[in-house]
């Protein structure tokens, strides 16, 4: 897109472009949600992953002269940023959890899951998680509704012995995860499939089930500013109340899980709607950096029970 000549040539290192991008988000009155949360964040984000910097050290580099080519490249980038309103992770083609790298574009929702927080924080952080099975121990694991894999693949990672199968409806969604599969190596692991939540497993149970399904709900969805109406549509319709895809997820999930195995899901703002509807259910809310009652666990001895 066209770009003033000017910007590139007054322009000459990263601290005069990270001022010029939060001056141009600002006016813009962009939003964010997408990994960032102000201007300043999105900026950086969007600046440093352009250049092939780490994404969370700003300061040694913000004085640094920047090629002319470089200058181009970020001029076009806030241009696209401010006059698309598409989120920074779609012009970069990269998204992150945790630090893991993920490829991502239109095809996908960003991955944002409070769900990467806890595997990290339960797996790597602690000496054996509260909650989740002992990672030595876990032979078969699924990811429904996977989206770009991220959640699968990270599952493979700390899950050593298991094989993850990853589950979408979206065969774009899938030709996404399959580049990540590849580019973080665990073909070997991760199993991606085609359906609708656990259609396609018919007979098959696992030791571990995680998802993240579509939880929003109509109103706010109408109300979506343009970065979120970049993604697709199908990856946050949860229904009137956002709640659809989670409520098929718990009447189904039990008939796929071993004894001592578990549900983790992650919803929207529905804590009171699920306990109220599903009173026999022990839902244990687990605690994340920006939530108490985004993410839930139910033992597959629960489950059952219920």
């Amino acid at each position: 897109m066209p770009i003033d000549d000017d910007v590139t040539r007054e322009l000459v290192t990263l601290r005069d472009y990270w001022r010029y991008a939060i001056s141009r988000f600002n006016a813009a009155d962009l939003a964010y949600g997408h990994g960032t949360s102000t201007a300043g964040d999105d900026a950086a984000f969007l600046l440093l992953d352009s250049l092939e910097l780490p994404i969370d050290v700003l300061d040694p580099f913000l004085d640094a002269r920047l090629l002319p080519a470089e200058r181009r490249l970020l001029a076009e980038r806030i241009e696209d940023r401010v006059t698309t309103r598409r989120p920074s992770s779609y012009i970069t083609g990269r998204a992150y959890i945790q630090g893991v790298r993920f490829f991502v574009d239109e095809r996908v929702i960003v991955p944002r899951s409070h769900i990467g927080e806890l595997l990290f924080s339960e797996y790597l952080e602690q000496e054996g998680s509260s909650f989740l099975p002992d990672p030595m121990s876990v032979e078969t694991a699924a990811d429904i509704c996977t989206g770009s894999g991220c959640l699968a693949i990270l599952a493979a990672k700390f899950l050593p012995n298991a094989t993850v199968d990853a589950v979408d409806l979206s065969e774009d969604a899938l030709e996404v995860a399959r580049r990540n599969v590849t580019e973080h190596e665990v073909e070997e692991q991760v199993n991606l499939i085609a359906g609708d939540l656990f259609a396609p497993l018919a007979g098959r149970r696992y030791d571990l089930i995680i998802t993240n399904p579509p939880y929003v709900d109509h109103d706010a969805m109408d109300g979506y500013p343009a970065e979120y109406q970049a993604e697709p549509a199908m990856a946050h319709d949860g229904g009137v109340d956002g709640l659809d895809l989670v409520r098929t997820i718990l009447r189904t999930a039990s008939d796929h899980l071993n004894p001592g195995g578990g549900l983790l899901c992650e919803i929207g703002s529905g804590r009171e709607i699920l306990e109220e509807e599903f009173p026999a259910l022990d839902f244990v809310w687990i605690e994340t950096e920006n939530s108490q009652d985004a993410v839930f666990w139910i033992s597959a001895e629960d489950l059952a029970a219920a």
